[in-house]
């Protein structure tokens, strides 16, 4: 997302398709897109970029939300009607030059339409062979269990981090029991983990971090209290504040998978030697006792986005 989307203004294309070829140089095996990030235009680099090296590596883009021209631009919007699911599967597959989508997730529950409706949709993408596996993005443990009930669900993404912990109300456990993987976003809270936003005036007009509640000047002030100590324990663990964060992700199960983006070759090494950190669980346990959503001040989205999740909250 971040080479194309919601933190002000994106990297040139060619900046980019680094950034893309230095993860396959060092390893990376799973890259994650959507048709809303740039409105078909992540999709468009990573296709262009990334077809000779298709089968190294899982292939995962979103549906249900995407964008709709109007009067004054295009706007996003979330459509979780089966016909608006598979136009926007049949434009991913062309942008992304591939011929099949090994994980197509549904970016958001349309709540006008029942899940069962649009996963029904992707399952019979699934028996077309234009995609392989499904996936959902910010629902509850409810609405998971109710669409895998209609078919299998392979991959939960929602966001989740030392700052954000509403997967382990329920979800996480939810996804172990019915053998899905959970893919967790944003596990960097942000940029939050990395050292934290000073100021948070200095971001671009458009950065979606403007509009967060936790980013606020008095939550952000109030937040950033908690970085000396978290930047002590990751001197302790002999890594950075971001590999920390990471590597405290990949110790909750077997089965949940950390996807930081990045626009910086630098920033990606950085967070790919995190998956050679280990964690002793006595930092483990401080980092939880130190960072959660009792200690974060501010909510992650404003009003109008949370009313479009299904996630459950504290």
């Amino acid at each position: 997302m971040n080479l194309s989307h919601a933190y002000g203004v994106p990297p040139s294309a060619e900046a980019g398709a680094k950034v893309l070829l230095r993860a396959i140089e060092l390893g990376v095996t799973h890259f994650d897109t959507a048709a809303l990030y740039g409105f078909g235009a992540n999709e468009e680099l990573l296709g262009r970029t990334l077809t000779p090296f298709r089968s190294r590596f899982t292939l995962a883009s979103k549906c249900g939300i995407d964008g709709v021209k109007s009067a004054t631009g295009v706007r996003r919007a979330i459509d979780g009607r089966p016909q608006a699911i598979r136009q926007t599967c049949e434009d991913a597959l062309r942008r992304l030059r591939t011929d099949v989508i090994d994980l197509y997730y549904l970016h958001r529950w349309d709540k006008t339409v029942p899940i069962e409706d649009s996963v029904g949709a992707l399952a019979d993408l699934e028996r077309q062979g234009k995609i392989r596996a499904i996936g959902l993005s910010e629902v509850s443990a409810a609405t998971l269990r109710r669409a895998h009930a209609v078919h299998p669900i392979a991959a939960v993404q929602s966001e989740y981090s030392l700052c954000t912990r509403n997967p382990e109300i329920a979800v996480l456990d939810t996804c172990r029991e019915i053998g899905a993987a959970f893919v967790a976003f944003s596990p960097l809270a942000r940029g939050f983990l990395t050292g934290g936003l000073p100021d948070v005036e200095t971001l671009h007009a458009r950065d979606l971090r403007r509009a967060m509640p936790r980013f606020a000047s008095g939550n952000n002030a109030a937040n950033l209290e908690l970085l000396k100590p978290y930047a002590a324990l990751a001197h302790e663990a002999q890594c950075s504040m971001a590999q920390l964060a990471l590597a405290w992700v990949l110790t909750r199960g077997d089965h949940v998978v950390a996807i930081p983006g990045t626009t910086s070759i630098a920033h990606l090494d950085e967070n790919v030697a995190a998956g050679k950190v280990e964690l002793p669980p006595d930092i483990a346990g401080r980092l939880d006792a130190l960072i959660n959503q009792r200690s974060i001040a501010g909510d992650r989205y404003n009003a109008t986005t949370q009313a479009e999740i299904d996630t459950e909250d504290f």
